[in-house]
């Protein structure tokens, strides 16, 4: 934690110069075009003002104060949009969570697995965890420490780098020329009272040996963990009636509503918490997810690796690697506990409520309930109560991650031409274990019945008495104890800790060359040639007690834990051309075009047509279209199996709204199988780009481009079109579990006891679902809030072509250099505004236009201002972005009343987060030839991010963060 002396340090050392020397030139984040390779294999050719390039080159890097490649990224504009770009904020210990301890980078909002990333124009492995099915470069993986540059072509770009390159190519240049050695250091904490510091220590060195090269470098990072609870706006819900009906069992849990004499849910007398009340009168011990939300990991990393280069027989031989390990935990709510078969409300035995006996002999509470008969696992008829409960600990998953890059390639000339070679292997492996917070459903329900021995066996009953074969009778479980060491001991003989084991592996070989092919108006015109081969593998193993086998009905050994099932691998080769020909000396044309062959997926063939015209030295007008093929990823196509939650959204079917939403439009998250399907297209994708770079004087330059994306094929699931299908699709519909080897919706058993009016049930052709609803609200009379179809678990759901997105927008950067007596004055602007951003609602022809929604604000923008002497800098920056609609369509009933009461929709019943700017100053000196300090501050003004109710943290964790002021200090020595 920095304690107030450490601040006033801190901002003493940004304000007061020293003399020395620093040579410092304004290069903000975001830097104007300048001669880049990224955008063109043709080695030599100045693509200045050419192509739409962003390069954060390496004083950018060092004076933003990033220790991960995610914080450098995190605040440009061409990578927000969406949740595509993600954190380790975003990780849990599911899997509908992002992947613990991994982050992603997503141009365009498009997705992460339409976005190419490479490490000197070569590909690196991904992440053998996918982020729901999408493959994606892990980007923690990526050592920033040796990385010299970035440059990012937010276009399409599959004619030069590969057909899946969609929305563009983010390229990492590494240090392959540094000369001597360095060693940094930096600490950071925010200003609050928790320590939610981050510690990182790297090391560069780079020689000479005869003709040949060497640099190495090693980094070290660790950062704590930072909770919900760390901060007053996001410990407490926003909402009051965000409630869940399941307490944790140390609050004590609730009975089950089924078995309740008047029908509603009722509190243990000994809940810890003050009651909560229902819509429907009643007083519960209630939950809130709040208390057991991360906001940030804990997370560590190191990384280490060199980069060789030699001259062998006139070639150029150039070798780099780097081998980096990540080790994370990702926490998720506490998992509900269901009846053995996943339904709410498990049985208990009555002798539970015992301890509520009184002094005379009276139970109060017991002659509330029904005292039903069931059957335990052992076969015995037993009578007792439904309650309703989560376990204690959050489900928490480890996960340690090693990647490794081997690149080798070969360098020379012929007859003026350049020709390059290269052989590629990269791998990414990771393994993970649940730690805590996930139990074993039939070990727990023993527990809860008297049947569990000391081993973890189930005990088995000979018609008198129970007995395991080996250990002892342990006693039962009484979830209503607190504070009681032999009664936590049982439920901790429960615990499970499945694991998941996963490899991604890249093996590539490349060749090119290039160099001039003719001249024309006495113009040269330059060529490149290449072919490519890759094979790529790709495992995604979990343990048998965390993967839904149709053996056992599709129940996951454990609570609340799902799992995906993956194996693939495939081989690519490819050809590409590129041509540049200056047509004039104003117009110069760019023409690629690349053929991809998928042993899988056919073959494709995208071209990329580009201009340029210079009317004079200080204005160029660009544009380019493209065309895209993104094959679908490893995990797409090699999915077996993957337990998950599929939503439908009855806002945009109305049908689909009446049989299953009352008739609102809400979404609603079933438990689900997705499965891979053998009939999936690729996605296809068509760019334009169209702008211009204005630079009048030396110290002033302007660009503007325009972009537009139509993406086709988007690859998802889809379980509203599947509910709609269903309706006049019989094969869909099934009561009970979907059988072994057949897709559809999974339904409550008690709608076959029911007919339409023809007498048809709902499992045969021709059935009026509508009917079958009317009859079955009519015979089994259920609650008012629930007059809808009622569904099962685990609908089995394939993979589909879901449909379309497109979207367009405006990029534009500015900076404006003053040269004053003896420093340097240079004020800069750069962001994104989007106009478009359509994409077709899942279910539904109709479009939704995201623009403006929750987590899509139209404008992102970045400003600086910064002062430079000879050794010494202060940059004062903003970032801003744009109010958009609060995501409350989600919500329930309760919750938009509370939300009426509380004045916060406006009069079309929506409600907008609020547009967020916050500030930044850093600084830094050169105290002599080999000691520099750098000093920063982030949210300057501690200022708390917009208040959210469509999210149940309170904010939006995508755009917005909840740090508040945040201190980094950072020393280099130079050797």
């Amino acid at each position: 934690m920095f304690r107030r002396l450490t601040i006033a340090t801190a901002v003493s050392a940004l304000l007061c110069p020293v003399a020395s020397a620093y040579a410092q030139q304004n290069n903000e984040l975001e830097n104007i075009e300048r001669v880049e390779i990224t955008g063109s294999r043709i080695k030599g050719v100045d693509l200045e003002g050419s192509v739409p390039l962003t390069v954060l080159d390496q004083q950018s890097i060092k004076q933003s104060g990033a220790n991960t490649i995610y914080e450098l990224l995190k605040d440009l504009s061409v990578l927000k949009g969406g949740t595509g770009t993600f954190s380790t904020s975003e990780s849990g210990g599911t899997s509908t969570s992002t992947p613990a301890g991994q982050s992603a980078a997503s141009l365009r909002g498009m997705g992460p697995s339409s976005t190419l990333t490479l490490i000197n124009s070569r590909r690196i492995a991904p992440s053998s965890f996918a982020a729901g099915t999408e493959n994606f470069v892990d980007i923690n993986a990526i050592p920033l420490a040796a990385i010299e540059r970035i440059e990012i072509l937010a276009t399409g770009a599959s004619a030069v780098y590969g057909a899946d390159a969609v929305a563009g190519v983010i390229n990492y240049i590494l240090k392959d020329d540094y000369n001597g050695a360095e060693l940094n250091a930096s600490f950071s904490d925010s200003t609050a009272s928790h320590d939610e510091g981050k510690k990182q220590i790297n090391f560069l060195f780079g020689t000479q040996i005869g003709d040949s090269h060497l640099s190495v470098f090693a980094d070290i990072y660790d950062r704590n963990a930072f909770k919900a609870t760390d901060r007053d706006f996001s410990a407490s819900p926003n909402l009051s009636s965000a409630y869940s009906y399941l307490p944790t069992l140390e609050n004590s849990p609730n009975i089950y509503y089924y078995s309740s004499r008047d029908g509603n849910e009722l509190p243990a007398p000994n809940c810890q918490s003050a009651l909560v009340s229902t819509e429907y009168g009643e007083q519960i011990c209630a939950y809130y997810s709040n208390q057991h939300d991360y906001l940030e990991t804990p997370f560590e990393s190191i990384s280490t690796g060199f980069m060789f280069n030699s001259t062998l027989a006139g070639l150029d031989w150039h070798t780099d690697f780097f081998y980096s390990q990540t080790k994370s935990q990702a926490y998720s709510s506490p998992a509900p506990i269901n009846q053995l078969n996943d339904s709410d409300g498990p049985y208990i035995l009555e002798d539970a409520l015992f301890i509520y006996d009184q002094a005379d002999g009276s139970n109060p509470l017991l002659d509330k309930l029904y005292i039903d008969p069931f059957t335990t696992q052992s076969g015995r008829e037993v009578y007792g109560f439904a309650f309703d409960a989560r376990f204690n600990d959050s489900r928490t998953v480890e996960v340690d991650t090693k990647n490794f890059r081997l690149v080798s390639t070969l360098e020379g000339e012929l007859n003026d031409w350049s020709w390059e070679s290269g052989v590629t292997l990269s791998r990414s492996r990771s393994e993970q274990e649940a730690i805590a917070g996930v139990y074993n459903r039939y070990q727990f329900h023993a527990a809860i019945t008297g049947e569990l021995c000391s081993d973890g066996t189930l005990a088995s009953f000979d018609g008198s008495a129970l007995n395991c074969q080996t250990g002892q009778l342990l006693p039962f479980y009484n979830p209503f104890v607190q504070g009681d060491a032999n009664n936590d001991a049982v439920l901790a003989t429960t615990q499970a800790r499945p694991t998941r084991d996963g490899k991604s592996t890249v093996y590539g070989w490349d060749a090119n060359i290039s160099g001039e092919l003719f001249t024309f108006n006495d113009l040269p015109a330059y060529t490149s040639f290449g072919i490519e081969a890759r094979k790529e593998e790709l495992t995604d193993t979990p343990s048998v007690n965390s993967q839904a086998r149709a053996e056992n009905d599709y129940l996951v050994d454990v609570f609340g834990f799902g799992s995906s099932l993956s194996s693939a691998k495939r081989t690519q080769y490819a050809a590409f051309a590129e041509l540049n020909v200056s047509v004039t000396e104003q117009i110069e044309l760019q023409l690629a075009g690349r053929y991809d062959h998928y042993d899988d997926f056919g073959s494709t063939f995208n071209p990329k047509i580009g201009v340029s015209y210079r009317p004079s030295d200080s204005l160029i007008l660009r544009g380019s279209w493209s065309t895209s093929f993104r094959a679908p990823s490893l995990t797409q196509a090699g999915v077996k199996l993957r337990t998950t939650q599929s939503s439908f959204d009855c806002g945009t079917n109305q049908a689909v709204a009446d049989l299953y939403c009352m008739g609102d439009g809400t979404q609603v998250s079933v438990n689900s199988l997705e499965l891979g399907n053998p009939h999936l297209s690729a996605e296809e994708s068509e760019a334009l780009s169209v702008g211009f770079a204005w630079s009048p004087s030396i110290d002033t330059n302007l660009t503007i481009d325009y972009w537009y994306f139509d993406h086709q094929q988007v690859i998802d699931t889809n379980m509203t079109a599947v509910l709609d299908r269903a309706m006049s699709d019989a094969t869909l519909r099934h009561c009970g579990l979907v059988p072994d080897g057949q897709q559809g919706v999974s339904y409550d058993a008690q709608l076959c006891e029911v007919t339409d009016n023809s007498g048809l049930t709902i499992t045969q052709q021709g059935a009026n679902l509508s009917q079958i609803l009317d009859a079955y609200i009519t015979t089994f009379e259920p609650r008012e809030d629930e007059y809808y179809l009622p569904l099962y678990r685990d609908h089995v759901i394939p993979l589909e072509n879901t449909g379309t997105q497109t979207l367009s927008g405006i990029d534009f950067k500015f900076d404006q250099r003053f040269n004053l007596a003896a420093s340097q004055l240079t004020v800069a602007l750069n962001g994104t505004h989007y106009l478009k951003f359509d994409r077709n609602k899942p279910g539904s022809d109709s479009l939704e236009k995201l623009v403006g929604s929750y987590q899509y604000p139209r404008n992102m923008v970045r400003t600086t201002l910064d002062w430079s002497l000879d050794n010494y800098y202060i940059t004062l920056g903003a970032n801003y972005t744009s109010s958009y609609e609060d995501d409350i369509e989600g919500l329930r009933g309760r919750e938009i009343d509370e939300l009426e009461g509380l004045n916060e929709l406006n009069s079309n019943g929506k409600r907008n987060v609020d547009s967020w700017l916050v500030w930044d100053l850093s600084a830094g000196i050169d105290l002599n030839d080999n000691f520099i300090l750098r000093a920063r501050i982030d949210n300057v003004f501690d200022k708390e991010p917009p208040r959210v109710f469509g999210s149940r943290r309170g904010f939006d964790s995508i755009n917005h963060n909840a740090y508040g002021q945040r201190v980094t200090l950072s020393a280099t020595y130079r050797f």
